[in-house]
């Protein structure tokens, strides 16, 4: 694109020094119309195209932030069938199942003091004081 870009301007200053100042106008304004429009595509293309972003993990676009406050619990997955807590137990004959499928896109949880909190579902726990599921 670089190349691209001295190309074009090193063809205007030779219009300007080799024709006329009024060509090298009309050509730079022309040059600059073309440049506005092509950047117009691009950033619809990119707006609408699935998965595009940052490039977060594995260069998909995705991103993700996690944040717990003191005693919190965050996850940037599932959370299933957990024991969470003073006294808290789990007991299950249910198969588990496996996690649920990923959403693409950013991912941003905030948890605070002594919160819970995932990315994905949350299911099957025993959270918190002298709880328990069966």
């Amino acid at each position: 694109m670089a190349v691209v870009a001295g190309a074009v301007a090193a063809g205007l200053i030779a219009i300007a020094v080799l024709v006329d100042m009024d060509a090298a106008d009309r050509a730079a304004s022309l040059a600059g119309a073309v440049a506005g429009l092509a950047a117009l595509v691009v950033a619809v293309v990119t707006l609408v195209r699935p998965g595009a972003g940052s490039g977060g993990p594995g260069g998909s676009g995705e991103r993700r932030r996690l944040r717990a406050g003191r005693g919190g619990i965050v996850a940037g997955g599932d959370i299933s069938d957990n024991a969470i807590g003073r006294g808290s137990r789990v007991e299950s004959t249910r198969p588990r199942r496996g996690p649920a499928p990923s959403q693409p896109g950013s991912t941003d949880v905030r948890v605070g003091r002594d919160g819970i909190g995932a990315a994905g579902d949350i299911r099957g726990n025993a959270i918190g004081d002298e709880s328990e599921r069966r």
